[in-house]
C-alpha cells in the first residue's frame, strides 16, 4: 500500500523528471543469466557476468533519480542478495517506484513476501497465454499450473502486488481478452507490452497489417473491459500505438536516454535491452547514442509508458494512484 505521502513524492518526482528531462524509468538488468528459454528472446542459460553490488546499484540509482526502478534481467531472482538490492535502492516514503519482471519460476510465497518486505511495490509476473501454450512460449514445462498456484496461494490478499506481463504477438493476439479475464478471475493486474524482433531478428510474431486492424478491434473490448472491472494498466493510447507499430514496424521517435534507459549488471549504462553498450554514465549514453538514435524498431512497455503526451501521462498515473 502506497502512502499519501509517497503518492505525493512520486507525482513530485513525475513532475521534476518532466520538465528537466530526467529519465521516468529506468531497468536495471542485474543479471543477464536466466532459467528459462523464451521464443522471443536472445537470452537463456548462465553467463558469465561482472555484476556490481548493492550498494553500486543503490548509488547509480541515487544519481540518476529516477521515477521508477525497474529490476529485470535475465532473471532477476537467480540474484541472492536481490533483497539487498531492493533495499539498497528503497527509499521510505520517497520515490522511486520499485518494481520487478520475472518470468515466476523460482517466485514462492516466500519469496514474494521477502521482497515486499525489502521494498518492492510490484511485481510484474510474465505470462502470455491462459493456458499451457504459455509453457512451450518460455520453453518451461508445467510454468502456467506454477503461475496459476503461486497467484491462488495469495487468495487471502486483499491487494495482491502482481501484474500479469503479456507480450502480444500473433499467435496469442486473439487471447488477449482470455488473459484479461483470467487476470480479474485471480485477481490481480495485467498489462499489456508489444513484441520485437530485435532481440531474435525473428519477424515470423509480428503482426500483419490486416491483424494489425484486428488488434484494434480487440482494444476497443479490451478497453471496455478495463472500463468494467479497473484491472488493465495498458492505456488507450497504449494500445493505438501499439496497432500503429505492428502495421507500420516502426514507431519514431525513440527517446532512450532520456526518457528511460538500462542499467547493466556491472552498472554501466545502456539504450535498452535491445541493444547493449556500457556507457559509464546518462550524459555519456546521451551524447554518444542519443543524439545520433535511429532505431524505431519496438514498442516495448518501457518505451510505450515512459514517452506518453503529458495529458495521457498525467491522466493515468493519477488512475494508477486512485487506487491506493
Amino acid at each position: 500500500m502506497i502512502t499519501k505521502t509517497r503518492a505525493l513524492s512520486l507525482m513530485k518526482r513525475a513532475a521534476y523528471n518532466y520538465l528537466f528531462q530526467r529519465p521516468f524509468c529506468v531497468s536495471f538488468e542485474i543479471t543477464h543469466c536466466c532459467n528459462a528459454k523464451c521464443k522471443h528472446c536472445h537470452l537463456g542459460g548462465h553467463i558469465e557476468e561482472q555484476r556490481a553490488s548493492p550498494e553500486q546499484l543503490g548509488q547509480i540509482c541515487r544519481q540518476i533519480n529516477p521515477l521508477i526502478a525497474q529490476f529485470s534481467g535475465g532473471e532477476p531472482l537467480l540474484r541472492k542478495d536481490l533483497e539487498e538490492i531492493i533495499k539498497a535502492v528503497r527509499r521510505p516514503n520517497r520515490a522511486p517506484y520499485i518494481d520487478i519482471t520475472t518470468n515466476g519460476i523460482l517466485l514462492t510465497p516466500e519469496r514474494y513476501y521477502s521482497l515486499l518486505d525489502a521494498g518492492v511495490d510490484q511485481i510484474g509476473l510474465s505470462l502470455d497465454y491462459p493456458d499451457s501454450r504459455h509453457d512451450v512460449f518460455r520453453g518451461v514445462p508445467g510454468l502456467f499450473e506454477r503461475i496459476e498456484k503461486f497467484i491462488q496461494s495469495l487468495n487471502g490478499e486483499k491487494d495482491k502486488a502482481i501484474t500479469l506481463l503479456c507480450v502480444v504477438q500473433r499467435d496469442n493476439f486473439r487471447d488477449l481478452l482470455r488473459m484479461a479475464e483470467l487476470a480479474y478471475h485471480w485477481k490481480v493486474k495485467i498489462n499489456f507490452s508489444a513484441y520485437t524482433w530485435l532481440r531474435t531478428h525473428d519477424d515470423n510474431y509480428l503482426l500483419t497489417p490486416p491483424e494489425a486492424e484486428e488488434l484494434r478491434q480487440m482494444s476497443t473490448k479490451l478497453l471496455k473491459f478495463k472500463q468494467q472491472h479497473q484491472n488493465i494498466f495498458t492505456s488507450p493510447y497504449v494500445f493505438k500505438k501499439m496497432a500503429q507499430f505492428f502495421e507500420h514496424r516502426s514507431l519514431p521517435p525513440c527517446q532512450t536516454g532520456v526518457k528511460f534507459f538500462n542499467v547493466n549488471p556491472d552498472g554501466t549504462m545502456s539504450p535498452c535491452g535491445l541493444i547493449i553498450k556500457d556507457y559509464g554514465t546518462q550524459q555519456e549514453l546521451q551524447e554518444k547514442f542519443s543524439r545520433h538514435n535511429t532505431c524505431t524498431y519496438c514498442y516495448t512497455s518501457i518505451r510505450a509508458n515512459t514517452e506518453k503526451p503529458l495529458y495521457h501521462l498525467i491522466a493515468d498515473n493519477i488512475q494508477v494512484l486512485n487506487r491506493f
